[in-house]
């Protein structure tokens, strides 16, 4: 009987699909993969991992929050099957796996945005377009060069990683071939709120989901430490709020993309649809950001006073 027991196993274990390695292959919805994620998405990645996992018991994601250098180079090796970035595969990328036979699969999954942050105690927290430009060239190195009456002396400019999608998307949007010296990185968002919370004439670029999710603790222990900045690109000065960045009035928004290389439907493409469908952009509308499928409410408060009902 043991041994009819012992051969019932062996001739499963050997017709269940495995991949080159030998390893068991997972379904969309059981099993265990890695992914690289850009560290600037961590907290929306996070509670989009918990609520798969709490839904799928069996499945299990070990995320890497890395630089999205990384992301994308892990996923060109095969070193994760799926990637969090928030761009998509450059021509080139995309040759290297069509030569493997291999089509990426790209998946918008939400809008974000870069915040800019100042210390709390920092008078200034408005800024116009051509000034943040003329500070990321390097035309502008103190504060008094903005505002005036400012005694804050030099500006410091703090990011996370020289490798993230945040300096990615500043370097390709104002196309920069290089920062200047003032700026520097923490290396994670995390350490670049601790650092401007520190330093009165720093300013920060995070990822907006650090901080949009009122209900989390996290963000508005953040928030009570540093101040959001104002951009303008004409008369107003908008904050990276969700109805700005639906409406493509704040000028740093980015989409998040999930790029899987999974030749057959496994746990990656099962993530996937989970992010992009109901529960998924459910998360994102609950992180403060705008989700790419589910239809957000905007709401338009006319301010004019109201007329006098004459009876």
């Amino acid at each position: 009987m043991r041994l009819l027991l012992f051969l019932l196993v062996l001739i499963c274990w050997s017709c269940a699909d495995r991949d080159k390695k030998g390893r068991l292959l997972d379904t969309p919805t059981s099993g265990a993969i890695k992914i690289a994620v850009d560290e600037s998405l961590k907290p929306l990645l996070q509670a989009e991992v918990e609520g798969f996992e709490a839904t799928y018991p069996n499945a299990h994601i070990k995320a890497d929050y890395t630089s999205e250098q990384k992301a994308i180079h892990d996923l060109l090796i095969d070193s994760v099957r799926l990637a969090v970035i928030t761009r998509k595969l450059y021509s080139f990328e995309k040759k290297k796996l069509d030569s493997l036979k291999i089509i990426a699969d790209e998946v918008v999954i939400a809008k974000e945005a870069i915040a800019l942050i100042v210390n709390k105690v920092n008078p200034d927290s408005l800024i116009q377009w051509d000034q943040l430009t003329g500070v990321l060239f390097g035309k502008y190195r103190q504060w008094n060069q903005l505002y005036p009456s400012s005694r804050l002396g030099d500006l410091q400019i703090v990011f996370d990683h020289p490798q993230s999608g945040i300096i990615r998307y500043i370097t390709d949007t104002m196309h920069l071939k290089s920062l200047p010296s003032n700026c520097f990185a923490a290396s994670t968002n995390e350490a670049v709120v601790d650092y401007v919370s520190k330093t009165k004439n720093a300013i920060g670029l995070i990822g907006l989901s650090w901080i949009s999710d009122t209900d989390d603790p996290a963000a508005n222990k953040f928030l009570e430490t540093v101040k959001v900045m104002g951009i303008s690109k004409g008369e107003d000065y908008l904050k990276p709020y969700k109805a700005y960045i639906a409406m493509k009035k704040y000028p740093l928004s980015r989409d998040v993309i999930m790029i899987s290389r999974e030749a057959r439907t496994g746990l990656g493409s099962g993530f996937i649809s989970y992010a992009a469908n109901d529960k998924g952009q459910r998360i994102v509308l609950k992180a403060g950001l705008v989700p790419a499928k589910a239809p957000v409410r905007l709401v338009q408060i006319n301010r004019a006073p109201l007329e006098k009902i004459v009876k």
